[in-house]
């Protein structure tokens, strides 16, 4: 047997779309990829997330946004984008260069922006996958987060379901509701091809000295390796509750973290964090999976999904 035949599989299946590995990166964490490029070799991903997109440039949140935390950090970037006719002609373009899938986050403060966007891109032939970003706040309703309602959720996934043809929509759910199950059973109510969690945890610093405020936005989201377990946790209901898959994510920075959500239910995974203190960490996970593996005798990592 080559070399070749006898290394493990990697390969997964999501949503009628075929990875090459089940990892990809958190949005917000990796630009476009093009930053990123100097570090990473796109093509040995199993696909691309994108920053978040939406139908009008945003101008993100006052500074400061980014703070350090015990084994994390919170940020308050606000989902700061030039808008979705800038991401067609710079970022799509770059990626298209590649042999990556790409998975296009998206947001709004309506239910008509979600669906500006989904329709300008349902079209695109270099867009594998839509994520739709539900922790932004309903303008309509008053600032409600659209995935802290079930009904709310449920409306908006239908909405960009129907809108998006034959483009995947996967939901991207928040952490900071009481059930997550009841969540991912709203999303897939309304036609989800599948889910991703967890968003980051609403949290709050205040420099003491100072005596303000550390963020500009006075709170920010909680990420890294601190709330791993409860990501793990909500991964682990959320996969129970409903048929469709999972992507899971929340303070992976291992091939040890990567696999333990998988084990938990996820059937593809997301690296958010460490990707700011370790730029080439994507590669390390993918390598220390298949590596894992090896050393266990396991041939196919999808044997590995929702083992417990």
């Amino acid at each position: 047997m080559s070399t070749q035949e006898s290394r493990p599989d990697l390969g997964i299946d999501f949503a009628g779309h075929h990875f090459r590995n089940p990892v990809t990166v958190a949005s917000g964490t990796f630009g476009s990829g093009l930053e990123y490029s100097r570090f990473v070799d796109l093509n040995t991903l199993g696909a691309v997330t994108t920053k978040g997109v939406s139908d009008k440039p945003w101008e993100g949140n006052p500074t400061p946004r980014v703070t350090e935390t015990p084994s994390g950090m919170m940020n308050a970037i606000g989902l700061q984008n030039p808008g979705v006719d800038v991401f067609i002609e710079r970022d799509l373009k770059f990626l298209a260069g590649y042999d990556v899938p790409v998975i296009v986050n998206v947001c709004g403060h309506s239910v008509e922006e979600y669906e500006a966007v989904v329709e300008r891109l349902a079209d695109d032939d270099r867009v594998e996958m839509l994520e739709i970003n539900v922790s932004c706040p309903n303008v309509k309703q008053g600032a409600i987060q659209f995935g802290t309602d079930p009904g709310m959720l449920t409306e908006v996934t239908g909405k960009c379901r129907s809108k998006a043809k034959n483009k995947p929509v996967i939901m991207k759910l928040t952490p900071n509701v009481t059930s997550i199950a009841e969540m991912a059973k709203a999303a897939e109510q309304g036609g989800a091809d599948g889910i991703s969690l967890i968003n980051t945890f609403t949290a709050m610093k205040i420099d003491i000295y100072r005596r303000r405020f550390v963020l500009g936005n006075r709170t920010g989201g909680l990420s890294g390796p601190a709330i791993h377990p409860i990501a793990v946790r909500m991964v682990y209901e959320a996969s129970h509750a409903v048929k469709i898959p999972v992507i899971g994510m929340g303070g992976i920075a291992t091939a040890e973290d990567a696999i333990e959500m998988m084990m938990a239910g996820a059937v593809m995974v997301a690296v958010g964090m460490v990707n700011f203190t370790k730029p080439d960490a994507v590669t390390d996970i993918i390598n220390g999976m298949e590596k894992y593996l090896t050393d266990t005798k396991t041939h196919d990592i999808r044997s590995i999904i929702g083992l417990l």
